[in-house]
């Protein structure tokens, strides 16, 4: 991982921080309902706060399209924070021209300020530079705490490093260094668990993984088309068959890269997909053409037990069953517990993310003794994808 710089290496005080912060929160009825994304920027906006820094926040909300959308304005969003942080949190009314100026004009050292939402300018997500040079007539440094969006090249994410001094907030930090320790420089071996019920939509993923870590767990719906491809019946089960050629290549190329890939050996079959469906544990062969896979079998989670006992660092996304329902969880739970288990006794590194993982890992009561969970959704993918994220890249060039 390119170097980049921190909190630690600037003198904060006096000095207008630019602070791009991911508040893209959800709502009801005018009223923030998961405040996870602002819990995750305190430690970095109580910190400049508390050093005399005068703290200016940039966000988006929505997707306004470069257009004033009165019920995507930032202000609820800013009384929140405000809330969660307990100390005030000014508004401006717009992010860049007078409005902003003379907000910014007006702040005392350790003051806080939201600027309303880029994305209601044009510019914002076009990576507009005369917007770019607007917004950084704000500040004199710029912090990105937003990994989250940190695969988008806009203004606020990407323009903005190459014009003012750039660190890396807290939150930003905690995430680089938690996805160098699990596939940057990892402590081997590394295993993959990806699940899902698409390969489609994880093709990069699988591809880029194969070639960097020692073995991967392919469960979810995305097993059956693999073992699909392998000659096996998987009944009525969600599965792309049209996917066979591509399945046998990712095979192919963890075979040549040396990674071993970890299938279910037996799986839980039901004849309809609802709670409490009757179902039962049979081997692969004895799958019938009624039959829904729905969740991995015993003896397969009996060889994860054996492969994890021997793993160093995991990473983990999406789910091993249709966790959603029981007791088709089963599978999910069980792994996840166990990695959690290893983690907190100090012999493992456990990383996961996206969107259904989280959901997983909560359900199991594993998410607090995972070493990081990423909230970031697409960045997180695309960088498991082995892609470069331009909010990243311009932290590190800056």
């Amino acid at each position: 991982m390119s170097a980049f710089k921190t909190l630690d290496d600037v003198d904060v005080k006096g000095k207008r921080a630019l602070v791009r912060v991911d508040l893209n929160v959800p709502m009801a009825e005018g009223k923030v309902t998961d405040t996870t994304r602002i819990d995750r920027v305190v430690p970095t906006l109580t910190e400049l706060s508390d050093k005399g820094a005068k703290v200016i926040l940039m966000a988006h909300f929505g997707r306004p399209k470069g257009a004033v959308v009165p019920e995507m304005s930032l202000r609820p969003v800013a009384e929140a924070t405000a809330a969660i942080l307990g100390r005030p949190v000014a508004f401006a009314e717009d992010c860049i021209g007078d409005k902003a100026a003379s907000a910014v004009a007006a702040l005392k050292d350790g003051d806080i300020l939201m600027l309303e939402n880029a994305r209601f300018h044009k510019g914002e997500e076009a990576n507009d530079p005369e917007f770019a040079k607007a917004l950084a007539a704000s500040g004199d440094i710029y912090v990105n705490d937003a990994f989250s969006v940190s695969h988008r090249a806009h203004a606020s994410s990407e323009g903005l490093a190459h014009l003012l001094p750039a660190y890396a907030g807290r939150s930003m930090e905690a995430e680089l260094k938690a996805l160098d320790a699990a596939l940057g420089n990892p402590e081997r071996p590394v295993l993959a668990v990806v699940g899902g019920a698409k390969v489609s939509t994880k093709l990069d993923l699988l591809e880029n993984l194969v070639g960097k870590v020692d073995r991967l767990v392919i469960g979810g719906g995305m097993a059956n088309t693999f073992l699909a491809a392998m000659g096996m019946s998987v009944g009525k089960s969600l599965c792309e068959h049209d996917l066979g050629d591509t399945a046998r290549r990712i095979l192919e190329a963890a075979k040549e890269k040396g990674c071993e890939v970890i299938l279910p050996s037996d799986v839980v079959v039901a004849k309809e997909f609802k709670e409490h469906a009757p179902s039962k544990c049979v081997g692969l062969d004895a799958v019938a053409e009624d039959d829904m896979i729905l969740d991995v079998g015993t003896d397969s989670l009996g060889d994860l037990a054996v492969h994890l006992e021997a793993t160093k660092t995991v990473v983990w996304n999406g789910p091993l069953g249709a966790f959603e329902i029981k007791p088709f969880d089963n599978g999910t739970v069980t792994a996840a517990r166990q990695v959690a288990m290893l983690t907190k006794a100090g012999r493992l590194t456990s990383v996961a993310g996206g969107g259904d993982t989280l959901a997983a890992l909560n359900q199991a009561g594993a998410a607090d003794d995972f070493s990081y969970i990423s909230t970031a959704g697409g960045a997180f993918l695309e960088w498991l994808e082995g892609k470069e994220l331009p909010g990243v890249k311009a932290l590190s060039a800056s």
